[in-house]
């Protein structure tokens, strides 16, 4: 049965055709034959009680123009759409936080929304690895310069830090007792011990690759290395690294068992895991990529299961 889908993310202009994540989720939706919405997070309001979208109708296509709209736009009550995917790209800022807001308010009973708004709103990407101590490296959260700096010789002499609100290996720096430039970092990502970061102990597997695990309803679904560069302590796409074929291992698995209770609980169905060695190192919420990359080395469809559990959780919501 065809449905109504709306995709909440940034403009269709800027979408990367061979990478972004979104974009496949919306080609199978359109190839199954549900109709395809979109809309930015501006494109909500509320009318009291009732959430308008205003939205347009598209389609999408691998290749240039790879998007059209078929409709000026209109607006829609959110209970209009049968699912609505909510897929903007960090970072989870005030406007953010607000879209969530406005999506808790559409009727659960009609519309399913993926991820769940209220658990987006409880998940920092870098504080909700916090809840599984069991599978997370030595890890400290601090404004204290002296508490990083006590951290650190207790990782014998090498950790990782990072702010709260970044992503894309956005400001994270591999720091050591020996860099001069020590207390100058650290000022600089404390703001000068006036925002929180985290430290984690620097994980020597890191240069064999950082493993970005798309899990599905607490349940692996597919997985890759992210091997850096050699001139690079990061492992990120967009920084230059490397995709590499990889299995999901039974740490892998013991790890997804440890997360599916509370992940199934606050409603975050779609989520990517970041896996160095045995360590978890992030929950990415917001709109986790890596699904076309994974479905180029292991010939998967991992966008397919995606669509089928969004399908089946909007037959349950018919019933």
């Amino acid at each position: 049965m065809a449905r109504k889908f709306a995709f909440i993310m940034d403009p269709l202009e800027r979408v990367l055709v061979d990478k972004d994540t979104t974009f496949v989720f919306m080609l199978e939706a359109q190839f199954r034959g549900h109709e395809i919405y979109f809309l930015g997070i501006r494109d909500l309001y509320a009318s009291g009680p009732q959430v308008i979208a205003r939205a347009r109708r598209c389609e999408l296509a691998r290749r240039d123009p790879h998007y059209k709209f078929l409709d000026e736009g209109a607006e829609y009550p959110l209970e209009t759409f049968d699912a609505v995917f909510m897929r903007k790209d960090p970072p989870a800022d005030a406007a953010y936080l607000y879209a969530t807001m406005l999506l808790s308010l559409a009727d659960s009973h009609r519309t399913f929304v993926l991820n769940n708004p209220a658990g987006l709103r409880e998940a920092n990407e870098k504080l909700y690895s916090l809840n599984f101590p069991d599978a997370i490296p030595p890890t400290l959260v601090t404004y204290e310069i002296s508490r990083l700096k006590t951290f650190l010789d207790k990782q014998g002499g090498e950790m990782i830090v990072k702010p709260l609100d970044g992503h894309g290996g956005e400001g994270v720096f591999l720091v050591s007792t020996k860099d001069r430039n020590l207390g100058a970092i650290l000022e600089t990502v404390t703001q000068y011990e006036s925002r929180p970061i985290m430290a984690q102990r620097y994980l020597a597997e890191a240069r064999q690759g950082d493993k970005r695990l798309i899990v599905l309803d607490g349940e692996p679904i597919g997985c890759m290395l992210r091997v850096p560069r050699d001139d690079e302590n990061r492992g990120n796409i967009h920084v230059g690294g490397n995709c590499v074929k990889a299995p999901i291992t039974a740490r892998d698995r013991d790890i997804c068992r440890m997360l599916k209770p509370r992940l199934v609980r606050d409603g975050l169905y779609f989520v990517g895991l970041d896996i160095i060695g045995e360590y978890l190192t992030e929950v990415n919420v917001t709109s986790p990529t890596g699904v076309q990359e994974i479905d180029r080395l292991d010939g998967a469809n991992l966008e397919g299961k995606v669509i089928d559990f969004v399908e089946s959780r909007v037959t349950e919501l018919k019933r």
